[in-house]
Parts: C-alpha cells; structure tokens; sequence
C-alpha cells in the first residue's frame, strides 16, 4: 500500500467502493469517484425535494437541472445547448424532461430556424426563485456556518471540471477499443 494510502483514514486505506481500482496506480482517483458518486446522489435528491419544497414536486433531476438553466439571465436556448451545457449524448433525455417542463407550465417552447428553443416561462421563472429560498434557507445557511474557504472551493469546482475532461477523453478512447 502506498505512503498515502496508509496515511488516509488512520492506515486503513483510502475510502473506496472497489478495493481493486483503489490498488491500482491512483488509489486516490478512487476516491474521488467514490466522493463524487456519494455527492451525485446527494445532490440530486436535494435538487427534486428543494424543487418539491418550492412548489414543484414530481421532477426529476434532470428537469431541475434543465429548468434552472433555461431561467438562467432569462435566455432562451437550443435544445443542443443544454445538452452540451450538461454533457449529455442521449438528446431524447432532454427532450422527455423538456416536455414535462412544458407540460406544467414552467416553460414555453418555439421553433428557431429548425432546432426548437426554450425558455422560462413566469411560473418557471417563481418556481426558480421559490427553490432559490429554500436553498438559501436550508442548505447555504448550514454551509455557511462550516466556515468553508469559498476559494478553495471555488477551485475544487475548477479542478472538478478539468478532471471531467479527462472522463470524457478516457471515454472517447474506450469507444475506439
């Protein structure tokens, strides 16, 4: 075991999922895929009960994600933005949670040229703000009190999305095995 393997955890190791990636040459990349998986899972179930708690329950993650993005500086935009804002390949996912966002009013699509656009609607753009109280209330007032350094985290979100790069890189490589 590794110098820093041993130091993590009092000697017991990383914190992992899979023991055998965690012997490999970057045992700490495992635990980075094990933290994100814990957060992933954390963050989408608070994103579906803040929205609940706002006034929009039944949604999934993903059409949070979508709706908060549309109503983001109050643009419209293409349904291939949002797919590449999120890094999703698979357009009909979008789509789904789009006409679900339709459906309950939160936002209105029209046509550009060929490619369809949306855009927040009033009630989508109160349901953001609602969920943005919530947010403050529940979750930024608890964070605040762990006195986390913004700028660290801050530069944790920069490396988070450099390291994605990567991902997608691996993945792309994977594809041509």
């Amino acid at each position: 075991m590794s110098d820093r393997a041993q130091k993590t955890n009092h000697g017991i190791g990383p914190v992992v999922t899979a023991s055998h990636l965690a012997a490999g040459a970057m045992p700490a990349l495992s635990e980075i895929e094990f933290a994100m998986t814990l957060m992933h899972h954390s963050f989408e179930r608070w994103m579906v009960r803040c929205m609940a708690a706002a006034g929009v329950p039944g949604l999934q993650p993903i059409a949070v994600h979508l709706l908060h993005a549309v109503a983001h500086r109050n643009r419209e935009k293409t349904l291939s933005e949002l797919c590449m804002l999120f890094n999703i390949e698979d357009t009909h996912v979008v789509t789904y949670a789009i006409k679900k966002l339709d459906a309950l009013g939160l936002v209105a699509s029209s046509k550009r040229g060929k490619e369809k656009t949306v855009k927040a609607t009033q009630k989508g753009l109160e349901a953001c703000h609602r969920y943005h109280q919530v947010r403050e209330s529940l979750l930024v007032a608890s964070m605040k009190r762990l006195n986390l350094d913004e700028e660290a985290l801050s530069g944790i979100a920069a490396m988070m999305r450099t390291i994605s790069g990567q991902y997608d890189q691996a993945a792309r490589s994977a594809t041509s095995l």
